[in-house]
């Protein structure tokens, strides 16, 4: 049985994004092209290396493969585990006037990486300056804010038989388990990945950066796929990457 988590904080969106360290500011705004106009339907990538965009679904949300077409996929205000719906914002969709009508997005869903396009109108969104890269090899962390690395660290990441999926993600919950002395110490980042073998796990066997109550373990290769922090350092870790925070994990 795995041990319970609850949700840190379910907020009013502007509130929701402020306290996750977002910017509440609408994305068409700091993101849109220089020039007055633009050409309706085109597709602008946002971001960059020093500052993400992340989207918070307003009420309710549909994925589609293309603007328009027939949804793939459906999200409500809060997933499974009641803490509100985060995407990773990688593209914007405008309209003649530069606003975006349509956002590409990183979703929370099997299989790992995929993509969708979500209604403008149905998310909130904001920047994020956070940004964790885990290398799996050398079993460390680090944390960068505005392209600055500002923490790096030893980890655990997963075993032989049950690795950690490399990919690039993003945070998309933070969660505090109900015992902070258990096997995910006292706290969780969720991100939106998920393992590639346990795939009858509960939830379809997400993974996350977590504390531990196994120190030893940090620097190895042994658990199930999620990435192991020593407790001290995943309370910096998790006061700093807010929702929406880009995680890369390369081999």
């Amino acid at each position: 049985m795995q041990p319970r988590l609850r949700t840190l904080f379910v907020l009013p969106l502007a509130v929701l994004l402020a306290a996750c360290g977002a910017s509440a500011r609408p994305i068409a705004d700091p993101q849109s092209p220089a020039a007055a106009h633009c050409r309706s339907g085109s597709i602008h990538a946002v971001g960059s290396r020093r500052a993400a965009v992340a989207a918070v679904v307003r009420a309710r949300a549909a994925a589609y493969r293309r603007p328009g077409r027939k949804p793939f996929a459906r999200f409500g205000r809060l997933n499974v585990n009641r803490y509100p719906t985060f995407f990773r914002v990688l593209a914007a969709v405008r309209r003649h006037d530069c606003h975006a009508s349509w956002y590409r997005v990183q979703l929370p869903l099997r299989p790992n990486g995929v993509t969708g396009f979500v209604r403008a109108a149905r998310v909130r969104v904001g920047t994020v300056h956070a940004r964790i890269v885990v290398d799996v090899s050398a079993r460390r962390l680090t944390l960068y804010r505005s392209g600055r690395r500002i923490l790096s660290t030893p980890v655990a990441v997963g075993s032989h038989a049950t690795p950690t999926p490399t990919g690039s993600y993003y945070v998309n919950q933070r969660l505090i388990p109900a015992d902070a002395s258990g096997p995910y110490g006292p706290a969780a980042l969720g991100i939106s990945a998920f393992s590639n073998v346990l795939t009858g796990w509960t939830q379809g066997g997400p993974v996350a950066i977590h504390g531990t109550n196994e120190p030893w373990s940090i620097g190895h290769g042994v658990s199930n796929g999620c990435v192991r922090v020593r407790n001290r350092v995943l309370r910096r870790l998790f006061a700093a990457a807010p929702a929406g925070t880009p995680v890369l994990i390369r081999r």
